[in-house]
C-alpha cells in the first residue's frame, strides 16, 4: 500500500485544510490507462466509489483503482518550491520487488 512521508502529510494537510474545505477532503490520484504511467492529482471533497483511502496523521489520499495498483509499493513525498508550487515525488519502498 502507498505510504506517505512526513513532508507529503504536511503538504496534503495544508492543501486540503484551507478555510471552507469540507471535513475529510483529500488529494485524489488517478490513472486513466494502466499502460500509461501518467498520474493525475486533484483535490477533492471525498473519495469516489471504489477509491482506496490512505490516511496518515490527518492527511487523506484517495487512490483510483489503476493508481492504487501502480502505487502499491511506493512512497509519496512532496516538496514546495520557493514560489509555493507543490511537487509530488514517488520512490520505491525499501525491500519492494522491482516492477516489471
Amino acid at each position: 500500500m502507498l505510504t506517505l512521508t512526513e513532508n507529503a502529510t504536511l503538504v496534503i494537510k495544508s492543501i486540503t485544510g484551507v478555510e471552507g474545505a469540507p471535513e475529510g477532503a483529500g488529494v485524489r490520484i488517478s490513472q486513466e490507462n494502466p499502460a500509461d504511467p501518467t498520474l493525475a492529482v486533484t483535490t477533492t471533497e471525498a473519495p469516489k466509489p471504489g477509491d482506496q483511502v490512505v490516511e496518515e496523521a490527518g492527511a487523506r489520499v484517495f487512490l483510483e483503482e489503476n493508481a492504487a495498483n501502480a502505487l502499491d509499493d511506493k512512497i509519496l513525498d512532496a516538496a514546495v518550491d520557493d514560489k509555493g508550487g507543490v511537487e509530488f515525488l514517488l520512490v520505491p519502498q525499501a525491500g519492494a520487488a522491482p516492477t516489471v
